[in-house]
């Protein structure tokens, strides 16, 4: 019966633990090898945007910024945010409770052991970071965890 129930655990960890490659490849719009992704990003964006990884909470100047402008993608200068949907959310990273609609691609990672919403990118594939329920209730009540190395901001003035 041991033997059993350690053998159902084993399986479904492999189940909810798995994170290949091919699981996550998709058709994006710009295609680049890794070697051009590389010459491209610096070391930490290429981490966090090609290796999904995650920059240390609190790291990025983004988190703090309230200027009106644009938040685009690091790899490929597509929209993802406005700075009108921008909010403190105490977390370390920039969050934002609406996204610029077509240009994120959604999918589920479990690498934690727990399924999460995870952004990218839609234009390049970029990992963007993750989508949570516990954003401002009075408006879509959803956070957009976004790393900051993976945006770049332009401000209205330039």
């Amino acid at each position: 019966m041991f033997y059993k129930i350690t053998l159902k655990f084993i399986m479904l960890s492999f189940f909810f633990s798995c994170n290949s490659v091919a699981q996550k490849k998709e058709s994006f719009k710009i295609q680049k090898t890794e070697a051009e992704w590389k010459l491209e990003l610096t070391e930490l964006q290429y981490y966090v945007m090609r290796e999904e990884g995650t920059e240390r909470a609190f790291s990025s100047p983004l988190d703090k910024n309230y200027s009106e402008g644009i938040y685009v993608c690091a790899g490929c200068d597509v929209p993802l945010f406005y700075s009108k949907n921008k909010f403190n959310s105490g977390s370390g990273w920039p969050s934002f409770d609406v996204e610029i609609k077509g240009n994120i691609a959604y999918t589920i990672d479990y690498n934690i052991g727990v399924a999460r919403i995870e952004e990218h990118c839609a234009n390049c594939g970029g990992h963007l970071g993750h989508l949570f329920n516990d954003g401002p209730k009075n408006t879509t009540g959803k956070r957009h965890c976004i790393n900051g190395v993976a945006l770049k901001f332009i401000s209205k003035n330039e």
